[in-house]
C-alpha cells in the first residue's frame, strides 16, 4: 500500500507588545503621540474558497490514464520541516536552466515521490517538455520519463503543510476500496509554486496503481 508521512508541523508566531507603565504621579500630555495600531490583514476575496474546501468538478479517487511525458529533472532529499521550501528551490533551479536554453515548459511543475520515511523523502522535481534539448543538462539536472500508467486522482487545495490531511484522507480512501497502490505518488501543481499564494495551492495527486 501507499507509504506516506506528512509531518508538516505548522509554527504559530506571536507577537506581543509591551509598554512600561507611567512612573508614579506621572501623567502623559494630551499632545503625546499613541503608540501605532497594528492593521489587520485584509480579508480575502469575498469568491475566495476557504483553504482545503474541494470545488464541484474536483477529483477524489478518478481513475485516469497518466501519458508518457518527457521531462527535465533534478533530484532530491528533503526534510518535513522544511519541504516546500526545497521543492520551491529545485523549481527555480530548474526554470533558470529552462530559461537559458529558451525551453518552454509544456505543463505545469511536478514533484515525483520516490521514497518517504519519518524524517523526509526523495524526489524527483520536474517539468515536462516537448522533447529532450539537443545538449546535455549540466550536473544536477537530467533529462528523463515521468511515470506513466493507471492511476487514481485526487485534488488538494490549501497550503502545502496541510496536505498531511489530504493523504491521510487518500490512504483511507485506498484501504477501504483495497486498492493496491505504487510506492510512489506525484504532485502536479495546477497552481504556479513559484506565484501563488501558498496558502491557496491548488494540486493534483496522482497514484499510481498496480
Amino acid at each position: 500500500m501507499l507509504s506516506t508521512r506528512w509531518v508538516a508541523p505548522i509554527l504559530a508566531g506571536f507577537l506581543t507588545v509591551t509598554a512600561a507603565g507611567a512612573a508614579a504621579g506621572q501623567t502623559m500630555s494630551p499632545a503625546a503621540p499613541k503608540p501605532a495600531e497594528q492593521m489587520p490583514p485584509a480579508p480575502p476575496p469575498a469568491d475566495a474558497p476557504p483553504p482545503g474546501t474541494l470545488q464541484p468538478g474536483d477529483a477524489f479517487g478518478l481513475e485516469v490514464m497518466l501519458p508518457e511525458l518527457t521531462i527535465v529533472l533534478t533530484k532530491g532529499h528533503a526534510n518535513w520541516d522544511s519541504a516546500f521550501d526545497t521543492l520551491i528551490a529545485s523549481f527555480k533551479a530548474l526554470h533558470a536552466y529552462l530559461d537559458k536554453e529558451g525551453i518552454k515548459p509544456t505543463g505545469a511543475a511536478m514533484t515525483i515521490y520516490t521514497k518517504t520515511d519519518e524524517t523526509g523523502f526523495d524526489f524527483e522535481a520536474a517539468y515536462p517538455i516537448a522533447a529532450a534539448p539537443a545538449s546535455p543538462p549540466p550536473d544536477k539536472i537530467a533529462v528523463g520519463q515521468a511515470p506513466a500508467g493507471k492511476a487514481l486522482k485526487f485534488v488538494h487545495r490549501g497550503a502545502y503543510d496541510a496536505m498531511d490531511t489530504t493523504y491521510e484522507t487518500i490512504t483511507n480512501f485506498l484501504d477501504d476500496h483495497s486498492i493496491d497502490a505504487k510506492d510512489m505518488f506525484i504532485e502536479q501543481y495546477a497552481t504556479d509554486p513559484l506565484v501563488s499564494n501558498p496558502d491557496r495551492l491548488v494540486i493534483d495527486i496522482y497514484v499510481p496503481i498496480k
